[in-house]
């Protein structure tokens, strides 16, 4: 079974991910803002399952893969990271935007709502890298019973991030109006987001590490 000082390392981890500015945070501030709660809450389901099958993937051992082919693993991290520069770049540009102002988004069905959601968490790159190479490091092989370790830990940070985000789609709505009528509050706020994903994005392409998995 895991310890406590392994379910609060990756619990610590699941935090720093989700308050971090990401394709996820992005998708469901602008979803709910322009749509409504109900609407967020729908892709964030979505989201939710996408984090399903990530763990299903920890659990089986397909992290496996990026250990095998090095490359692969490589090519995630830079698709990653070129689509961060993307959200960062369209945030600071002359003329950009905050996830926090609304865009004249044409309203979607749920069942695109739920599909979107799903997609754009199953190319978060932070997502990715949380799996296959932070939490296996929160394995201990000695204790045997690895795919029960990759299960406990990978709920936790499921749970994490899904009240996170939960808390972020029903208030996304406030935080609009409020920066909208503070114009300052809005290009700092634009400003910081853009610069943290920028920053992530480069943390992630010029990370060396490689891929690793648990064994016994």
């Amino acid at each position: 079974m895991v310890t406590l000082g392994a379910v609060v390392g990756i619990a610590l981890v699941a935090l720093g991910l989700v308050l971090t500015p990401g394709p996820n945070m992005v998708y469901l501030v602008s979803r709910s803002v322009t749509q409504g709660r109900r609407a967020g809450l729908v892709s964030l389901l979505g989201v939710a399952v996408g984090f399903l099958v990530y763990l299903a993937a920890a659990v089986a051992g397909i992290a496996t893969v990026f250990v095998l082919v090095p490359p692969l693993y490589l090519a995630v991290k830079l698709a990653g990271a070129a689509y961060l520069l993307w959200l960062a770049w369209r945030t600071l540009r002359p003329g950009g935007t905050s996830a926090f102002t609304p865009a004249p988004l044409p309203p979607d069905r749920p069942r695109r709502l739920f599909t979107m959601g799903l997609v754009t968490n199953l190319l978060n790159p932070k997502i990715a890298i949380l799996y296959v190479s932070l939490l296996p490091q929160f394995i201990e092989p000695a204790r045997g019973h690895l795919a029960v370790q990759s299960l406990l830990l990978g709920l936790t940070q499921i749970g994490i991030a899904l009240t996170v985000n939960g808390l972020i789609v029903l208030t996304a709505g406030s935080v609009s109006a409020f920066l909208t009528r503070r114009p300052g509050w809005a290009k700092v706020q634009r400003y910081v987001m853009g610069s943290v994903l920028a920053g992530l994005a480069i943390r992630i392409a010029a990370d060396r590490s490689r891929a690793v998995v648990a064994t016994s």
